[in-house]
């Protein structure tokens, strides 16, 4: 069994996790839990594991956690923390880190969404916090703008604090949409180009009108920069997803922004009850590892990072690309899941196969591989989520189908 000197060493070289715990709060007997044999519960439950070249969709548990922040989850399961001064030590770390005035971690980005209005709406006012979410006779404020093209689907956040969307084109009808019951102007990043206002523009707008400003960018990093960009263009808060690039806990997110507004949503979070926000509680360990996984994030070699997904990319292209009648094209979304991307076609006149019988034949083999369809004889394909060597196999299993479906 370690010894307590081995365990506060272990412990004490984790990034902030050290510090919280400190020396004479270490039981020697917790390591025993290091001891228990791991169970393989995806075989023991019938549970299907596949190889991930779709990319960080929820439905696919999003991305896998770095071993850092696997061992940073299992360090504080061993001790008792306040919750409150774990959000505190470890937001104002985010905070540095991000250029943000001050940070929380919550469940999820979509949760970042409802508390960040929430404490928008409220202050710090107990009574308004426990209102939440029926406005009418409080005095808080009812509404929130938001571009009719930035509308597909995650609004609903908003709309769980009881306010209103009003949604508008053009900066006419902008700036005649906002009155006295307008509480927050929201953008979606991942929808900038279907709508006709753009970032600072926004900013600009919503600023001169004494009207915060949110912006949604769930899965708008890489590039890295993003962390603190749209904190440095003025946006008030700044909402983003854990689980995705920055491989964190998948039920954590970050909210950050001004400090006012950040203690002001923190009232409507866990460990106080009565609220809206009770039910989106993030325990110790999801919060500490989503610290250890944005601070490994911001200082990891985007470079090489960037040099390997292309190089698997490259890898499953050429072996698509020999099967004759297949064609392929390597691109990079500009807005959201921003990595190379590789896009397979193929002339059915040579390649009878459709792309959801290739998805179910990849799908039930073993390995079993996800991809993204996109068409009856297309698909796509990303790296970013492979472990080591997982690109030679998912160009073998490719290769393979479509010769076997050749004309």
């Amino acid at each position: 069994m370690i010894n307590r000197r081995d365990l506060i060493k272990h412990l004490s070289s984790l990034p902030l996790l050290g510090g919280v715990l400190g020396e004479n709060s270490l039981n020697p007997l917790a390591s025993a839990a290091t001891k228990v044999p791991v169970r393989n519960l995806a075989k023991e439950l019938g549970i299907r594991t596949f190889i991930n070249a779709a990319g960080t969709y929820t439905a696919m548990t999003g991305s896998l956690m770095q071993d850092e922040v696997v061992a940073t989850i299992q360090g504080a399961a061993q001790e008792f923390m306040m919750l409150d001064e774990v959000q505190t030590k470890v937001g104002e770390k985010i905070a540095a880190l991000t250029h943000a005035e001050s940070a929380v971690v919550t469940a999820g980005c979509f949760s970042a969404l409802t508390l960040g209005l929430a404490g928008v709406l409220t202050g710090m006012d107990q009574k308004k916090v426990e209102a939440l979410p029926h406005l009418e006779g409080t005095g808080m404020k009812s509404e929130v703008i938001i571009q009719k093209g930035h509308n597909i689907g995650y609004s609903h956040a908003l709309t769980n604090t009881g306010c209103k969307i009003v949604y508008i084109e053009t900066v006419d009808e902008l700036e005649k949409a906002i009155n006295e019951k307008t509480a927050m102007m929201w953008f979606l990043n991942i929808q900038a180009d279907s709508g006709a206002i753009k970032h600072e523009e926004w900013v600009k707008i919503a600023k001169r009108h004494g009207i915060p400003t949110m912006i949604d960018m769930a899965a708008d990093v890489p590039p890295v920069e993003n962390l603190w960009r749209f904190n440095d263009l003025g946006f008030d808060l700044v909402c983003v997803s854990g689980g995705k690039a920055m491989r964190g806990p998948q039920s954590a997110g970050i909210l950050m922004g001004k400090k006012d507004l950040i203690a002001a949503a923190r009232l409507s979070m866990p460990p106080r009850g009565s609220t809206i926000g009770r039910g989106m509680k993030v325990n110790k360990e999801e919060i500490l590892g989503m610290y250890v996984a944005l601070e490994k994030f911001v200082n990891m070699d985007h470079k090489k990072e960037w040099k390997m997904w292309e190089d698997r990319v490259a890898t499953i292209e050429k072996a698509a690309k020999s099967v004759n009648g297949i064609t392929t094209e390597v691109f990079t979304p500009e807005l959201g899941n921003h990595t190379p991307t590789l896009k397979i076609t193929w002339d059915m006149a040579k390649v009878n196969l459709p792309v959801k019988a290739l998805q179910e034949n990849l799908r039930n083999g073993n390995p079993s591989i996800e991809f993204m369809p996109a068409g009856n004889n297309a698909l796509t394909i990303t790296t970013w989520m492979l472990k080591a060597g997982e690109d030679k196999i998912v160009a073998a299993r490719l290769k393979e189908e479509f010769s076997k479906a050749v004309v």
